[in-house]
């Protein structure tokens, strides 16, 4: 195999697949209280996701509640107990992932184009995406930027901070992807259950090997920012 191909393995194997050695070990009192703080945010969030895309395009009330939403994820994400940044194997040292989730996002984000451009294509499909954007082409896009951002951050804070932690060893993956796929079913647009499905399971897969939050994060605001300039004009 060419040395770039190889190269290329490596990296997606220290960003996917290998784990790398952590010790983020809690009480058994700790982790009770990271499981109960984790379903009540998980509550509250889905209450509020479900709130907020029921409101029509333009109301200023959306904003009051998306704000409201990143704000008990992140609140229920650092009330849960530590969480941390987390690191990868690169060239041999340990190093905060930085540059490989930004492009994982590029990746996805990619990905996710070229599925528009067929979703576009489906009728009853295409509807539930512009239901979603909607948002954006009837209120402020700076705000909608802002507020997209910082809800990929949260959730990312949550969902693969505290949710990943309070499962446990056992397939926390799985587990933690079909949660987040459930919550954001709550928003009644399966298209948006697709994407926590699909992009869900490639963050909960940068959590496992990384031990922590921080390439989710940069891999998921890539993706939301993608996202907010492609699909509009894609679906104009």
């Amino acid at each position: 195999m060419a040395t770039w191909q190889t190269s290329v393995v490596d990296v997606v194997k220290a960003a996917l697949v290998e784990k790398v050695d952590r010790d983020h070990e809690e009480s058994d009192k700790a982790f009770m209280r990271r499981r109960i703080v984790v379903v009540i945010t998980l509550v509250v969030g889905a209450t509020l996701l479900g709130l907020s895309l029921a409101v029509e395009p333009g109301d200023s009330l959306f904003y009051v509640l998306t704000l409201g939403l990143a704000a008990a994820w992140i609140v229920g994400g650092f009330a849960s107990g530590p969480l941390h940044l987390g690191r990868i194997r690169i060239n041999g040292s340990m190093r905060r992932p930085i540059i490989t989730p930004i492009l994982t996002g590029l990746a996805a984000s990619a990905v996710f184009v070229i599925g528009a451009l067929i979703v576009r294509q489906i009728p009853p499909l295409a509807d539930f995406t512009e239901n979603v954007l909607a948002h954006a082409r009837f209120g402020s896009l700076a705000l909608i930027v802002f507020i997209t951002l910082l809800n990929g951050v949260a959730e990312e804070i949550f969902f693969r901070g505290a949710l990943f932690a309070a499962i446990g060893r056992r397939k926390p993956v799985l587990i933690s992807t079909i949660i987040y796929t459930v919550v954001t079913l709550a928003s009644g647009n399966p298209m948006l259950a697709f994407a926590a499905v699909t992009l869900g399971f490639v963050l909960a897969l940068q959590r496992r090997a990384s031990g922590g939050i921080l390439a989710p994060i940069l891999t998921h605001v890539v993706w939301s920012t993608v996202m907010i300039f492609a699909l509009p004009p894609l679906f104009a």
